[in-house]
């Protein structure tokens, strides 16, 4: 496993990371400490977390596996900003609710420190100044050493970074933004203001949801995967724009002697903005496939082809488009 620094930030982080959003069937918290032990012995040090997965029993599961691990050895990373609670301040990023809300989380992982508490979302009804003294005020209080944001735009995170050096609060570290090689959108203004600013990326969902792991082929969702018997799902990912593209890239990882997974991850860790991938796994075996994504090199010939087969599927997308607007 090799580390990167978590943008200007000196701390390093494993180029996989292990998140812990689980799913409430009746195995989840056995299967995910089995996850989370698996991933530290991979070498991940990177648990990445949420107040609101499971109304906080994610949180909960991750305090028991760190009982077992030296402290010091885990960057852990949680999330606030949805509601956690029925009153008009359980949620939202007043510092009244960032106080309590990382308290909570305190009290739940069984931690003195949360190495990075991210904003989930922004708030468009509190002021970003108070966001930002919120932040700002449980790092002097020493109850995290790092806060970022997730989903933010490029504005609001140069907003954000700029008022925090006129006040000389402390800095947001990280974005969590959606990143793969089918949603590319941070490329835009995410990823230059995150450069610009220092901030290091943090990538949820580098597998599109598992559709770039190729266990949908044919538009087919295997019993007890996430699309089998969700129409929503089958409907956003298994198109045929979509399959074109896995096919054309399984021919280029089987040409490289990797997984889809692992070419998968390569390629967003070609950037040198991204500081880790988050990766889920429902059994600790599928860790063992993307950790060996860390420290692959993707030759100027491999990208290019890759580039091509993104090219391909994205004009199958405008010609599906065009026919939408056609009626």
């Amino acid at each position: 496993m090799l580390y990167r620094r978590l943008g200007k930030a000196g701390v390093k982080v494993s180029e996989i990371s292990y998140g812990s959003w689980i799913t409430s069937h009746k195995d989840a918290e056995a299967a995910s400490i089995a996850c989370h032990r698996r991933a530290f012995d991979l070498g991940i040090n990177f648990f990445d977390t949420a107040d609101a997965y499971a109304a906080g029993e994610a949180e909960r599961i991750v305090g028991k596996v760190l009982k077992d691990l030296k402290r010091s050895a885990i960057f852990l990373a949680t999330k606030c900003y949805f509601k956690m609670g029925q009153g008009p301040n359980d949620g939202g990023l007043s510092r009244k609710h960032l106080r309590e809300a990382c308290d909570e989380s305190l009290r739940r992982m069984g931690v003195e420190y949360i190495d990075l508490l991210q904003a989930h979302s922004y708030d468009n009804e509190t002021p970003l100044e108070e966001t930002c003294r919120g932040f700002d005020d449980l790092v002097r209080q020493g109850k995290l050493l790092y806060w970022g944001v997730s989903n933010w735009s490029g504005l609001q995170i140069a907003s954000a970074a700029e008022l925090c050096e006129r006040r000389g609060f402390d800095r947001p570290a990280s974005l969590q933004p959606r990143y793969n090689m089918l949603h590319r959108d941070i490329e835009k203004d995410q990823m230059p203001g995150c450069a610009q600013h220092g901030l290091g990326i943090v990538v949820y969902s580098p597998l599109c949801q598992g559709v770039l792991t190729g266990k949908y082929q044919g538009k087919h969702a295997p019993a007890g995967s996430r699309g089998a018997g969700n129409e929503q799902f089958q409907t956003r990912f298994l198109t045929d724009y979509n399959e074109a593209g896995v096919r054309g890239l399984t021919e280029i990882a089987q040409g490289l002697k990797l997984t889809l997974s692992q070419l998968a991850l390569a390629w967003i860790l070609r950037r040198p903005e991204i500081s880790s991938c988050i990766v889920g796994a429902s059994r600790p075996e599928q860790l063992d496939e993307t950790a060996k994504a860390s420290g692959v090199k993707l030759d100027e010939k491999a990208l290019a082809e890759i580039q091509r087969v993104l090219d391909r599927r994205w004009a199958l997308v405008l010609e599906e488009d065009a026919k939408k607007l056609r009626g």
